[in-house]
């Protein structure tokens, strides 16, 4: 998924990426509990991070360096500052400079040109389908780390899932390290308590509307106009609308545009929308698919006054802030909603993002991946100063820590143990400061941390190396939170119990299930091939058509406008190629389907 989490703070999930497609921001929700027993302020402010034997900063690295990260899921670019950034420089005496294509006008145009000059980054945290990994070593761009890693005690651990990847290169050697490594079976949901998508709602106008019932997706429209009519205006007074759109993450299509496709199964590869059990794969620009239902239903919304008219202009982080002053009324993924506006104050007063019920949904679930999702990888650059050091560095996010650390751009994990959380009673549970931190959305740091905001100094890597529902062996219970008793008894606000009373389940996945509201597809490593240079030059140029026109449709000024704009749409893409392009994108969805019932096939 083309990606933030973005710098909101992904499945992080994260996953994170995995927004296929897309990419995600925040996560986190939950309230203060002063019974919880933790200990207080004073002491979790003082908090310093722990020394790492395997990595020493300065009396092991000797040379302090500036590390080039070419990130494609990063949403930051620049120097990575604050906490994580003393955590870096502590260990290993380095600042990271990220490259961030997101940033930079999305596309591969940044990936084309570095790679064109010979120097792709020192650190490289990229997708590998359609050829890309072979791509970057036939072109010298990345080196085979195989004598680098051959003392990095935590990589060693994940080795089956290293050796698979290496199956993307034809050379021997090891080029490449995949994310998302999973200890946990393939048809197992692999986002936690929330999943990827899912139809968010400020769940406090939705009562204010009467718990509009929702039978399908249309009737979202009708649901949301009267949660509009209940709750008008934001927290500041500006005027709310539903939906609110952007750009930065279109590719293949608009990006906005897909992700309700994925509240009935569906999933994008290419231009192709798959259902995660291969029971029906749609091309995209088909007059029933379900992308061209989504844009049918964000220009009725338009027409309707539920969109907001900004949307064809702002970009993520001015809609993040929408979704903190509560402008927005309607969020498709629980990390970003939710993390903008399910503050312990919100959620005390009865405000915040809860699923909604939609009576036909059945919502697509990423499965868990115990050989790692070679698609989005890390590697390190042929022109990095110092391989070694950034070969211990991708040791140590693979480490215990490095995960609880790095992948906190999400607030999927817990984050450093003794800041944000503590054991007691041999159970992990937040301390004030993480609850003001995870759960608030921000905190102060300590001093001896560096000082600053807790979000502003998240990692902007947006990389989760390991599935945050595995184990951490130093608590004996998940990276994440979200999962923790001690974290679900937070969830007993205003907000929390209207929704469990209304919804008769204590969490989104219990309500799920309850419904059979779960597809999940089970995890794989497929990778897609490469692709041809004319099917390449043909996407391309298809798919600048297809965003271009589904833009054009969603504000449409009626009917007719929108169905000549999808006419000419599809006679336009149809004329460039789309044919062709569709007919490799078809097969690859397909393969895909094979690869993911062989792997539940291979774990059983």
């Amino acid at each position: 998924m083309k990606k933030k989490l973005l710098s909101v703070l992904l499945c992080v999930v994260l996953t994170a990426s995995m927004l296929s497609g897309c990419g995600k921001t925040n996560k986190g929700e939950g309230s203060a509990n002063t019974n919880e027993g933790t200990n207080s302020g004073s002491n979790e402010a003082t908090a310093t991070p722990t020394t790492d034997s395997s990595a020493t900063g300065a009396s092991k690295y000797k040379n302090f360096i500036t590390v080039d990260v070419f990130d494609t899921q990063a949403n930051y670019q620049g120097i990575q500052s604050g906490w994580f950034a003393k955590v870096v420089k502590d260990r290993f005496n380095m600042e990271l400079n990220i490259i961030a294509p997101n940033v930079a006008g999305g596309g591969d145009t940044l990936y084309q040109t570095r790679s064109a000059a010979g120097d792709l980054g020192d650190l490289i945290f990229t997708g590998t389908e359609n050829g890309r990994l072979q791509d970057l070593v036939t072109a010298g761009l990345v080196v085979d780390m195989t004598d680098l890693l051959k003392n990095e005690q935590n990589l060693a651990k994940y080795q089956a899932a290293i050796d698979n990847t290496k199956s993307l290169v034809k050379e021997e050697g090891t080029y490449a390290i995949p994310s998302a490594v999973s200890s946990s079976s393939p048809d197992t949901p692999s986002e936690g308590l929330d999943l990827t998508f899912g139809p968010y709602v400020r769940w406090d106008a939705y009562s204010a509307a009467g718990y509009p019932q929702i039978k399908t997706l249309e009737d979202l429209l009708p649901a949301l106009q009267k949660m509009q009519q209940a709750v008008p205006t934001s927290d500041t007074g500006k005027k709310t609308y539903p939906f609110s759109l952007f750009k930065d993450w279109d590719g293949n299509m608009m990006c906005l545009a897909k992700q309700p496709t994925c509240l009935y199964g569906y999933d994008e590869l290419g231009f192709v929308l798959a259902k995660a059990d291969g029971s029906d794969y749609q091309s995209i620009i088909d007059d029933n698919s379900m992308y061209v239902r989504v844009l049918k239903l964000y220009y009725e919304a338009n027409q309707m006054g539920l969109m907001d008219p900004e949307s064809t202009t702002q970009n993520y982080d001015t809609l993040y802030n929408k979704y903190k002053d509560g402008q927005i009324l309607y969020s498709p993924w629980p990390w970003l909603g939710q993390a903008a506006y399910n503050t312990a104050e919100n959620k005390a007063a009865g405000k915040g993002f809860m699923l909604a019920p939609i009576d036909d949904m059945k919502i697509f679930s990423y499965g868990c991946q115990p050989k790692g999702n070679p698609k989005y990888s890390v590697a390190i650059g042929s022109k990095a100063e110092d391989p070694q050091r950034l070969a211990d560095f991708i040791d140590w996010l693979y480490s215990p820590e490095g995960i609880t650390m790095s992948a906190s751009q999400t607030s999927g994990s817990a984050g450093p143990q003794g800041l944000t959380w503590d054991m007691q009673d041999n159970k992990p549970v937040l301390t004030d400061f993480g609850k003001e931190a995870l759960i608030n959305g921000d905190a102060t740091m300590p001093d001896s941390w560096g000082g600053g905001s807790w979000k502003d100094g998240v990692s902007q890597l947006n990389y989760q190396a390991v599935n945050l529902l595995d184990v951490n062996p130093n608590s004996g219970f998940p990276y994440t939170h979200t999962v923790w008793e001690s974290y679900l008894e937070l969830n007993k606000t205003k907000l929390d119990t209207d929704w469990q009373t209304k919804m008769n389940a204590k969490t989104t996945l219990d309500y799920l299930k309850s419904k059979d509201q779960v597809l999940v597809a089970p995890g794989s490593t497929y990778v897609a091939p490469q692709e041809s240079s004319d099917i390449t030059t043909l996407r391309n140029q298809v798919k600048a058509s297809i965003v271009q026109y589904s833009w054009l449709m969603v504000f449409a000024k009626d009917d007719k406008e929108f169905n000549s704009l999808l006419k000419e749409m599809q006679d336009t893409v149809n004329g460039l190629g789309y044919a062709d392009v569709l007919k490799v994108d078809m097969q690859n969805a397909k393969d895909q389907d094979a690869a993911r019932k062989a792997s539940l096939a291979e774990s059983k």
